[in-house]
């Protein structure tokens, strides 16, 4: 019954509420949005790209970005309709039950969450070279990231949505500014061989590159926060898609300054600060450390713990972690439990030695399977043949072939969908009563 009376409040939505009480307008939401997609991308994925594609890293980020298109418009007309703090999971649960809705949620909070010890580490490593600190530093800077983002969002969302205004704005800013020195000391010889790896490296390029676009879908969990969500949703969205261009040119420049040299560092900025803006590079660095690290915790952080609040609500967590889930509330509870999965995470991370591309690999992996039956929900809940369908359908090809790019990295995902479907046999077999 809960879980019915949650779909009816979606399904018919109590849109009037959230559009009155909503607190985040149109130049924090377009905030939000455009730092969920740059994002810490713009500190590793340059280098990751080119050291697996080369020069060809300019035409993966070129397809990701025309693929992103279609997908955020799908999003945005999903958020639009539907504000709701499961996100993506509300989708599902609507169009395709509970069963798909759970593995959605679980993809979304278990899977994609291995990005955030990522975003962590680049920002520790980011300092510890800026400052000269010992490398082994790097992991409790990192921690210290986790804790700023958790603090802010345990404030509430008021005070995350302004933050994330400054921050973003910064971020955009010292993106230009990095491009624009840059071009200068482009060289086109560095286009040469432009596919030294071939089209496997060019497929694993765009594999990482769905980093970039793992933003989209993270801000429908912000949507019931958004004031007039039918207007400030779409218009919001494509603000960011514009800046996103910002992507496309900074991996331009990344490669024709640093070519091969592209992927040698864990953060080529760096090594591109020191051609571009040599003396000053370091301080730049560190602010964009700190500005980018911060940024996207900022977004993820309450993004998580709103998912987490809204799957108690409907049976997939512990409904303990419930409280919280209504528009203009505090998920405390489970905020706490998106901070112990992150400081988990990072906790592995840090004992097993792993490289940044593998947790990136699984991360996009299960942002790949978040959109996939994402898009199908689309399909099905929007109306048909209005531009936001047309988008989902366009969507549903495009990410069916990402998924066979994912290959053997959709195991993370395959294991918790088998989760889900265990949770549900577990919960079905509770109702059948003993003879």
């Amino acid at each position: 019954m809960a879980e019915s009376r949650a779909t009816v409040a979606v399904g018919r939505g109590q849109t009037g509420r959230v559009h009155q009480e909503g607190r985040i307008g149109l130049p924090s939401a377009s905030a939000l949005y455009i730092a969920a997609v740059l994002g810490t991308g713009v500190l590793a994925l340059p280098g990751l790209a080119a050291d697996a594609a080369g020069p060809a890293s300019i035409l993966a980020v070129a397809i990701v970005f025309l693929l992103s298109i279609p997908l955020a418009g799908a999003f945005a007309a999903l958020a639009a309709r539907h504000p709701d703090a499961g996100g993506v999971a509300t989708y599902v649960r609507l169009a395709l039950g509970p069963t798909a809705a759970r593995m959605a949620g679980y993809w979304f909070f278990f899977g994609v969450s291995f990005g955030a010890p990522v975003v962590a580490m680049l920002g520790g490593e980011c300092l510890v070279a800026v400052l000269g600190l010992p490398r082994h530093l790097a992991g409790l800077l990192g921690a210290c990231f986790f804790v700023v983002a958790i603090a802010l969002a345990w404030t509430g969302l008021k005070v995350s949505g302004r933050a994330q205004l400054g921050l973003t704005a910064l971020l955009v800013a010292l993106v230009v500014l990095v491009v624009v020195t840059g071009a200068p000391h482009a060289d086109p010889a560095n286009l040469e061989p432009f596919l030294p790896h071939g089209l496997p490296g060019l497929g694993l390029a765009i594999s990482l590159l769905v980093w970039a676009i793992a933003g989209w879908e993270a801000i429908t969990h912000w949507a019931g926060e958004f004031r007039n969500p039918k207007r400030t949703i779409p218009l919001a969205t494509a603000i960011a898609i514009v800046v996103a261009v910002a992507y496309l040119a900074l991996q331009v420049v990344t490669v024709l300054v640093l070519g091969a040299q592209g992927g040698g560092g864990v953060v080529p900025l760096v090594d591109l600060l020191a051609v571009t803006l040599p003396g000053v590079g370091p301080a730049i660095i560190g602010v964009v450390a700190l500005i980018v690290v911060t940024g996207v915790l900022n977004v993820y952080i309450p993004a998580f713990a709103n998912l987490a609040a809204s799957l108690g609500r409907d049976g997939h967590l512990p409904r303990w972690f419930a409280r919280g889930v209504e528009p203009g509330e505090v998920p405390r509870r489970a905020l706490l439990l998106t901070a112990a999965v992150c400081l988990g995470y990072l906790a592995i991370f840090l004992a097993l030695g792993f490289d940044l591309e593998v947790f990136v690999l699984i991360h996009t992996s299960s942002m790949v399977a978040v959109y996939l039956v994402g898009m199908l929900a689309a399909v099905r809940l929007l109306d048909r043949f209005s531009l936001g369908w047309w988008m989902a359908v366009v969507s549903t090809v495009l990410v069916a072939g990402l998924v066979v790019l994912a290959g053997a990295n959709l195991l993370i995902p395959a294991g918790l969908a088998l989760v889900a479907v265990v949770v549900t046999l577990v919960k079905r077999s509770r109702k059948v009563p003993h003879a």
